[in-house]
């Protein structure tokens, strides 16, 4: 079976050298007029077939293979044409049917025997094909490709935004690059595809004058006909040729033109194919009752015919009332649960068991629901999925619900009953975010508004200036992402407040299935599952994501054997990654900026006033503003793309000044000076509170040594 298959799958791969060479033979060798009859029935099958695929696509991607096939399928018709031309001069003589039934059929039945009128049909047809339909597929093609190509890199910045703000996969993401790829192939592919039908059409009129030009004279001089036999003779068999070909280039014109012109439309009630699609827009009712309106009045003029303008109108008043109808057809009847006694409350309706709550105003509803693809939910799961893959433990579900007491276009995004942010968005809009790279005389018009995520000045657009957007170098993004974007940015850093004893329960169970032992060195004991969770969450507090969490628990294995005390075992696990922690901003092979503070301002802090409650030391509000001012600004002098500063410090004072610091210079990395690894070249940049900059130590210089 398997040889069998194989064989297919060799022949599969022949089959296209095959045809092209089967078309240089009809091209050079002379064949039987039975041949040419057979090679046009299957030219008009082929242009049907491709019609009819190119009908059904979901989109002009799923045909995406139309350009070539266009290409051979006019190659084969101009090999026909050679062929039958090959025949009609040799042999046109002898009769009509000596170049086939098929084209003295169309000589006869298309036009009626009469070679004149046969002439204006074919020139008809010639101008309908060429200065119609080509030419305005022609058009609609060039305009998509330069569109096209000019949103390019708008929509690599949109994947790259969707990417980042976990609304797709990396796979998903390398897949919609290789389509907006592809798109953009297929659209200037199609630029060039359609020059063939237009350059077929002129070769098929060159190619009628040829038949009759030549027929005519081999007639009289050749075979000694008279002037009426040999125009009777070889004209009618040159029409006849040239019918047969150009039934099928028109056929291949109309797919051409539906390919370019077609919209994806996937709305609740409309089909996915042409056919679907047009049919579910034509549905409305509202459209047929002027349409029997104007009929009949048109029919009740006195020398209208009558008979055939009210019998139209009568057709339009019936698709209007089955239509409207079908409209107001009651919904089927849904049997109701048992009654509920209203004296009982349930929990559910007094409580929200959810620890990520996003509420929207009821214009927003639309967006979750599932008659319209619910796109809000597929988007809040997938920041749900990057979110749990970031941290290392799988995020609690959220839980999106309607607020009657919201204003109708706003959102508010909460995290266990405290709200986090929210925003006012247009559910019907798309968003525009100039994130730097929007053109400074831009035509692109909206409603102005910001970012809720970054703050970025934005517009909201119409659906239809998308691509417009995007070519003015705008990131594009629906109301839905923005809700998911700015869902994604609130959490981001509050993952130590997603992490309870259910999450860590689960993680545990996980690490079980391979490394038990691991697991029992800490848990149940000496660490209760309580205990476990509030070191974890200490640790995600402080910036170290647990998505390896095999170190973690090794080394806290190590460090129970020394002391149970929360603060200590936090500051040995801490220690004991130091490694990780400074390799997160700063590679192993460049040299760590690093910031400390002077001697005696340490010991102030270290030394000073200290919280009852959690035995840390308190930092004076005026020595705090100077530390986090004089950081801060070093900071900024760094620029945005410089390796963080990392202050490094006693262990004692490390947890009162990351505090601190987080508000006033969040991306500075505050470390003890055990976890700093001794092997980690640094740069001292600046000692806070010392009368005199430091000399710069060696380049390699490390704090151990």
């Amino acid at each position: 079976m398997t040889a069998l298959l194989r064989r297919f799958g060799d022949l599969g791969t022949m089959a296209l050298p095959m045809g092209i060479l089967a078309l240089i033979v009809l091209m050079i060798v002379p064949v039987p007029a039975f041949v040419l009859d057979v090679s046009f029935v299957l030219n008009i099958a082929l242009s049907l077939a491709i019609l009819m695929a190119a009908m059904n696509a979901e989109k002009p991607l799923d045909f995406s293979s139309f350009p070539s096939v266009l290409l051979f399928a006019t190659l084969l018709r101009l090999a026909l044409n050679v062929a039958s031309t090959r025949v009609v001069l040799v042999h046109g003589h002898e009769g009509e049917a000596a170049a086939g039934v098929v084209i003295e059929s169309f000589g006869k039945f298309l036009i009626g025997g009469n070679f004149a009128v046969g002439i204006f049909v074919f020139l008809i047809l010639m101008i309908i094909n060429l200065v119609v339909v080509t030419k305005g597929a022609g058009r609609v093609s060039e305009v998509s490709a330069r569109f096209t190509l000019d949103a390019l890199p708008g929509k690599q910045m949109a994947i790259d935004a969707d990417l980042a703000a976990g609304l797709m996969t990396a796979d998903e993401a390398k897949a919609r690059r290789r389509e907006v790829a592809t798109e953009a192939d297929f659209y200037g592919s199609m630029d060039g595809s359609s020059k063939f039908v237009k350059g077929d059409a002129i070769a098929a009129l060159l190619i009628l004058g040829v038949n009759i030009v030549a027929g005519f004279c081999l007639g009289m001089v050749s075979h000694g006909l008279s002037a009426s036999e040999a125009a009777q003779t070889y004209i009618t068999l040159a029409i006849g040729d040239a019918l047969v070909a150009q039934v099928p280039a028109l056929l291949l014109s109309i797919a051409a033109a539906t390919i370019v012109t077609r919209v994806s439309d996937e709305r609740a009630g409309q089909g996915r194919d042409l056919a679907g699609q047009i049919g579910g827009q034509f549905a409305d009712p509202r459209t047929w009752l002027p349409v029997g309106v104007v009929l009949t009045a048109i029919g009740l003029i006195p020398a209208m015919p009558q008979t055939v303008f009210l019998p139209a109108a009568g057709l339009a008043f019936w698709l209007w009332h089955s239509l409207r109808r079908r409209r107001v057809r009651p919904a089927p009847i849904v049997e109701e649960p048992a009654a509920v006694d209203p004296s009982r409350i349930a929990l559910e309706d007094v409580s929200d068991h959810t620890l990520v709550t996003i509420e929207l105003g009821y214009g927003l509803v639309q967006l979750v629901d599932e008659r319209r693809g619910a796109p809000l939910v597929s988007r809040v799961t997938g920041v749900r999925k990057q979110l749990s893959q970031s941290f290392g433990f799988i995020v609690p579900q959220f839980r999106v619900r309607d607020a009657l007491d919201m204003p109708p276009h706003d959102y508010r995004i909460g995290l266990g009953g405290v709200m986090l942010g929210g925003a006012t968005i247009r559910a019907d809009r798309i968003l525009a975010i100039d994130t730097g790279e929007a053109r400074d005389h831009h035509t692109l018009r909206g409603e102005a508004t910001r970012d809720p995520s970054f703050g970025c000045p934005a517009l909201w657009i119409d659906p239809a200036a998308r691509d417009h957007a995007t070519a003015e170098g705008f990131l594009t993004v629906d109301a839905g992402t923005v809700i998911a974007t700015h869902l994604n940015q609130l959490l981001a850093e509050r993952a130590h407040e997603l992490l309870g004893p259910d999450e860590v329960k689960a993680l545990l169970e996980g690490i079980k299935v391979h490394s038990a032992g691991l697991v029992e060195t800490i848990h149940p004991q000496p660490l209760s599952l309580a205990a476990l969770t509030r070191l974890l969450r200490a640790l995600l507090e402080d910036g170290i994501p647990i998505a390896h969490p095999l170190p973690i628990l090794a080394s806290l294995g190590r460090a129970v054997q020394q002391t149970l005390e929360h603060e200590r075992l936090v500051e040995l696990v801490r220690a004991d990654l130091g490694a990780l922690i400074v390799g997160r901003v700063c590679p192993p092979y460049e040299r760590l900026p690093v910031v400390t503070l002077d001697a005696g301002l340490e010991a102030a802090i270290v030394q000073g006033m200290v919280d009852p409650m959690t035995g840390q030391p308190v930092i004076e509000p005026d020595l705090a503003r100077m530390i986090g001012e004089r950081i801060a600004m070093l900071g900024e002098e760094r620029g945005p793309d410089a390796i963080p500063l990392a202050l490094v410090v006693q262990p004692r004072a490390r947890r009162a000044l990351s505090a601190l610091l987080r508000l006033r210079a969040p991306s500075c990395l505050v470390l003890s000076i055990a976890e700093l690894p001794p092997t980690q070249p640094i740069e001292v940049i600046d000692v806070v509170g010392a009368a005199a900059p430091p000399a710069l130590p060696h380049p390699t210089e490390s704090m151990a040594a």
